[in-house]
């Protein structure tokens, strides 16, 4: 069973109440909101202590957003992430200058 994981990052979400699994026959997809990029961290490493190999970010994550949680799962994961330079639903803005 491969085991991987989507972090989506807003404000006012809260990663133990906005979380769900999608399974199927192959993949157990861990879906987890977070408000802000420390939360994004822990869950990021609580979903490789369970086992994901593989992490996508949604696009409210900008550039160091997307930094930090590859140093926080470290080399041996797959961080991908949905991009925007300047996210649509933030007011056209990076998740960088929001969720520090």
């Amino acid at each position: 069973m491969f085991e991987c994981a989507f972090i989506y990052v807003a404000g006012g979400l809260d990663p133990k109440v906005n979380r769900a699994v999608i399974p199927s026959e192959e993949i157990n997809m861990n879906v987890v909101g977070c408000a802000t990029y420390a939360e994004a961290e822990e869950v990021a490493k609580e979903m490789v202590a369970k086992g994901c190999t593989a992490v996508e970010l949604c696009a409210g994550f900008g550039n160091e957003g997307i930094a930090r949680i590859k140093k926080a799962v470290g080399p041996g994961i797959a961080v991908g992430a949905v991009k925007f330079d300047f996210h649509p639903a933030f007011g056209f803005k990076s998740g960088d200058d929001m969720f520090q």
